[in-house]
């Protein structure tokens, strides 16, 4: 599979690491230009690109970048998608940390993937937001392990969302059905699903007990 990834991070950079060890031909981009990704390039295989041009082609995009970066990204970022093309947002918010207030989120409620879906115009996916990055890499098992940790997936597009739920199951981990993205609040930072290590049962169980009131230490 094509996949353009748009961050090379801690989670981009291991994504890119698992995606293109798994066989994906993977495109990674980042702020600073493709020449400064020669070393994970000749690491991986992937090839780096300019962040316009790391959607050209790709079934499955990733966006990892800071939210506040999210409305810089160049307009049309996702020209030259292939057709159906699922976009990934591991995105999360931090006001106070890193983000500074964001009004969308704060005023009108909007969960942290509905406003990242509005600047970019396309639904995303959202998934891995409360993954630890070195986990990508540590920590796939074989499916029916019982060790495998699974991830809940949000999103309202079913199609792009069983695409992104087979990549994960491809990647080593199982995953839970989270809902919308109107739902994807479960997820958010400081819910007890948020980096939690937990099989398909537990992590059911921690979605069911999230409270849709952000936390003062994520508000701005």
């Amino acid at each position: 599979m094509k996949i353009g990834i748009i961050g090379a991070g801690n989670i981009g950079g291991n994504l890119t690491r698992r995606l293109t060890a798994l066989g994906h031909e993977v495109s990674v981009a980042n702020s600073r230009g493709p020449h400064t990704l020669t070393e994970l390039a000749a690491e991986t295989g992937a090839t780096p690109v300019a962040v316009g041009d790391a959607a050209r082609g790709a079934e499955v995009v990733v966006i990892t970048i800071p939210l506040k970066a999210i409305p810089d990204l160049p307009a049309g970022v996702l020209d030259g998608a292939a057709e159906g093309v699922a976009v990934l947002d591991t995105n999360n918010y931090y006001p106070q940390q890193r983000d500074g207030r964001i009004a969308g989120i704060e005023d009108e409620g909007l969960t942290e993937s509905r406003w990242t879906e509005r600047q970019i115009g396309h639904p995303v996916i959202k998934a891995f937001n409360g993954t630890y990055a070195q986990d990508i890499l540590d920590r796939p098992r074989p499916a029916g392990d019982p060790e495998r940790v699974a991830l809940p997936v949000a999103g309202d597009d079913e199609a792009a969302k069983a695409k992104i739920r087979a990549l994960i199951d491809e990647i080593g981990f199982d995953t839970v059905d989270a809902g919308g993205i109107d739902d994807s609040w479960r997820q958010q930072p400081d819910t007890p699903v948020y980096g939690l290590r937990g099989g398909v049962d537990e992590v059911t169980k921690a979605l069911s007990e999230a409270s849709p009131e952000r936390p003062a230490a994520f508000r701005g």
